[in-house]
């Protein structure tokens, strides 16, 4: 039998934030079983901890969505680092991902992490496309500072900003827009769309990815970063700033985000809610 943890990411309280399943121990499972487990939990992302093949990491860490295995996420990497330090481990760790290493700190009940990695602009899609994909009037894109953008620190989003926090609420996705969005530009894995209103230093965030067995993300922290990446770009200003998502769908999420010199590091807590054992 193999143990299993559930931790409630980016909310200091649970039942709110996002849901992240960790086997903290992965070494006897099957590598075929991985994509089954992962899509038996049926979160946002599942985790699978094994020993590092460089010894001087911490541990290596493999990711998956209920239908394909990610490189880079943010909410598993703050959840699974909280995970392993409520169990004993350091205060500073370091991940072996499938970007490479990235260096994780736990201080003060918080985990962070800081991406260099560097932003990659993949496609400005169609405004009417991205409205027609979030069910929104193309009058509720806002173009100002960035049109929509496919923006990728590790993982693709469409990034959008919105007229109104109403507009953001207002969301309902089209499933067969989205599934034209991503055979346009297939290179989006499943034309996942990253929407957000900024209200000063706060901003009010809802990720859709319906064709990744998504159809609302509490809290994306890859986005976020990229996010954070895609307005120092589009503004020349450094950023700091604080991310409310999920609160649309009653599970608010709370991410912190600072850019500096080309660097963006996501920041928030996570919560043990369940724990268990896999017998099957």
């Amino acid at each position: 039998m193999t143990d299993y943890l559930v931790y409630d990411v980016f909310s200091d309280e649970a039942f709110g934030g996002n849901q992240l399943a960790i086997i903290p121990v992965a070494t006897a499972l099957p590598e075929e079983d991985l994509q089954r487990i992962a899509r038996e939990f049926n979160y946002s992302e599942t985790t699978f901890v094994y020993p590092p093949e460089d010894p001087s990491n911490t541990v290596r860490v493999r990711i998956f969505t209920p239908t394909m295995e990610i490189p880079f996420a943010g909410h598993p990497i703050v959840g699974t680092v909280m995970a392993l330090h409520d169990m004993g481990g350091s205060s500073e760790m370091t991940l072996e991902l499938g970007v490479g290493p990235l260096n994780c700190v736990v201080r003060d009940g918080q985990v962070s992490f800081t991406t260099s990695a560097e932003l990659e602009i993949m496609a400005k899609p169609e405004i009417a496309l991205v409205a027609a994909a979030l069910g929104l009037d193309e009058s509720d894109i806002e173009c100002a500072t960035h049109v929509p953008t496919m923006a990728s620190l590790g993982l693709p989003f469409t990034i959008t900003e919105l007229t109104t926090r109403k507009a953001l609420s207002r969301i309902i996705p089209e499933i067969n827009v989205m599934r034209r969005g991503a055979e346009t530009y297939p290179a989006s894995l499943d034309f996942a769309q990253f929407a957000y209103f900024p209200e000063g230093e706060t901003i009010h965030a809802r990720m859709f990815a319906p064709l990744d067995n998504i159809p609302e993300d509490p809290a994306t922290g890859s986005a976020c970063a990229a996010l954070g990446a895609l307005l120092v770009k589009a503004t020349g200003n450094e950023q700091s700033l604080n991310i409310r998502q999920g609160e649309d769908m009653g599970r608010l999420s709370l991410i912190g985000l600072t850019t500096n010199s080309g660097a963006v590091t996501i920041s928030g807590t996570a919560k043990r809610t369940m724990q268990g054992q896999l017998v099957y």
